[in-house]
């Protein structure tokens, strides 16, 4: 008997070091979930079976991704904390150096669509450190693991795996090479599948949309996005605000705007004398959203204008578009 206890311990040790070393990985291809997708990109999108099967048979499920969308650094941090990761003089420094490099792109890209040098530099600075970070997980193997492993946004995570393969047959990429953010964004503006496919442009003429290699479809796809989003040109983003009744309400679940600037300032929400936006840029009938940061001096309160929610269209979180913003001022100085 304790030979036999002795022996389903053994076994038990040996699957669970096997099982951490990732050699059992599950097999897509053989579940039923993953056959029914397969179906549905055989049948509606032309796909071979044979070529999809052998993907999926060798996917891998990646528990670190699934670690990672379970605390993702907007929902843990604060601003006080957030802020100093991204608005550096480093990084600003980067900016204007990028700025020198590709001018003429950049400001190719704003006459086209409107969209300022600064916040199209920035977006890539805070994305992947102008092009040096671009992400370390295969999309097709980050994807798969969300889309059939991760129950509270399977559904999202399925509808953008469809859109990556889909992705992969109109530009022609291998999506074994393919590479990412832990959540499946790609290239140097880190564009998720849905948002390569509808917004990214071929800026230099080439026939291809590359997020990887050309600066120019980088930098054209960033604004390009902004512009599809409702930028508005020569517009202010948002600017801090003194709050004489802190009782007012500031809205978490929504970065909308949804008052009027005649509203806030009757509720006693005025502009702070340190603001740089001009009153010129500013109208009484123009819709804000109040925002509330927890920073390095205590509250701060800011209006957040329509260009402010066009940058959390890039990303939802106010910390990531302030984030974008503040850097971008620090490198139009």
């Amino acid at each position: 008997m304790k030979k036999i206890k002795m022996t389903l311990i053994l076994l038990l040790w040996t699957y669970t070091v096997a099982a951490k070393a990732g050699f059992l990985n599950e097999n897509y291809a053989q579940r039923a979930d993953v056959k029914s997708f397969i179906n549905e990109m055989v049948t509606r999108h032309g796909f071979d079976r044979q070529y999809l099967e052998q993907k999926f048979s060798t996917a891998k499920r990646l528990d670190n991704v699934l670690e990672s969308i379970a605390r993702p650094a907007e929902k843990e941090l604060n601003w006080r904390q957030y802020r100093p990761i991204f608005v550096t003089s480093k990084r600003s420094n980067r900016g204007k150096e990028f700025i020198q490099k590709y001018g003429d792109i950049l400001k190719r890209a704003e006459q086209e669509y409107g969209v300022p040098v600064e916040i199209i530099t920035a977006i890539i600075g805070v994305e992947t450190y102008y092009g040096k970070h671009t992400g370390k997980y295969t999309v097709f193997d980050s994807l798969t693991t969300l889309g059939f492993d991760y129950p509270p946004r399977s559904r999202f995570f399925k509808s953008e795996l469809k859109q990556f393969l889909l992705l992969s047959k109109e530009e022609n990429i291998d999506i074994d090479e393919m590479t990412g953010s832990y959540a499946g964004a790609m290239g140097m503006p880190q564009f998720i599948s849905s948002s390569y496919r509808r917004y990214a442009v071929d800026f230099d003429g080439d026939g291809k949309r590359d997020l990887w290699h050309s600066m120019p479809d980088v930098i054209g796809s960033v604004a390009n996005y902004f512009s599809e989003h409702g930028w508005v040109k020569g517009a202010a983003i948002t600017f801090p605000v003194t709050v004489t009744d802190t009782r007012i309400v500031h809205r978490k679940n929504t970065l909308k705007p949804y008052a009027t600037l005649q509203q806030f300032n009757s509720q006693g929400v005025k502009k702070r004398p340190d603001a740089k936006v001009k009153q010129s840029e500013l109208s009484d009938g123009q819709m804000a959203s109040l925002l509330k940061f927890e920073g390095k001096q205590g509250d701060e309160y800011w209006l957040g204008l329509k260009n402010f929610y066009v940058i959390t269209r890039y990303n939802h979180s106010e910390l990531y578009a302030m984030a974008v913003f503040q850097l971008s001022e620090k490198i139009k100085e």
